[in-house]
């Protein structure tokens, strides 16, 4: 038996959080392995590359393993459709986004037999591509590996 980590709760703070704010957590993030990145554009594809690409970089799937991969791809999708309040596209809707992101791997139950899962958050704004007409947005998604 293990310990019970909310991952989407961390993933959540890990990409709403300044550098500054969470050193007061960093203490408590030993239980998962957590990357975090930003990406600010008009085209979805970059927003899920780049997501995929900070996971590889730091260790959090592994590329050979197809599983992982798509665990990955697919909870970026279900935070995607919280940032975009369920219409998954942006630049077709003259959208921008500029998110910070995080990833996050662990055990959420305390059956470590339960295995481990992934999770995705965004925050940061959205809206049209002009300057100070944009919104606050939040977005997680949560999927088994």
């Amino acid at each position: 038996m293990g310990q019970k980590v909310s991952i989407g709760k961390i993933a959540i703070l890990l990409s709403a959080l300044t550098e500054e704010e969470l050193e007061y957590f960093r203490g408590s993030l030993n239980d998962v392995k957590y990357c975090q990145g930003r990406v600010g554009s008009m085209n979805m594809q970059k927003v899920i590359s780049a997501v995929e690409t900070a996971a590889k970089r730091n260790g959090l799937i592994h590329e050979s393993f197809y599983r992982e991969a798509h665990a990955l791809y697919h909870a970026i999708l279900e935070a995607i459709e919280g940032v975009t309040r369920g219409h998954p596209s942006i630049g077709e809707m003259s959208r921008t986004v500029g998110l910070r992101f995080s990833v996050v791997r662990g055990y959420p139950y305390t059956n470590v037999e339960e295995g481990e899962w992934i999770a995705v958050a965004f925050y940061g704004t959205i809206g049209a591509p002009v300057k100070g007409l944009e919104h606050e947005t939040i977005g997680l998604g949560i999927n088994h590996i």
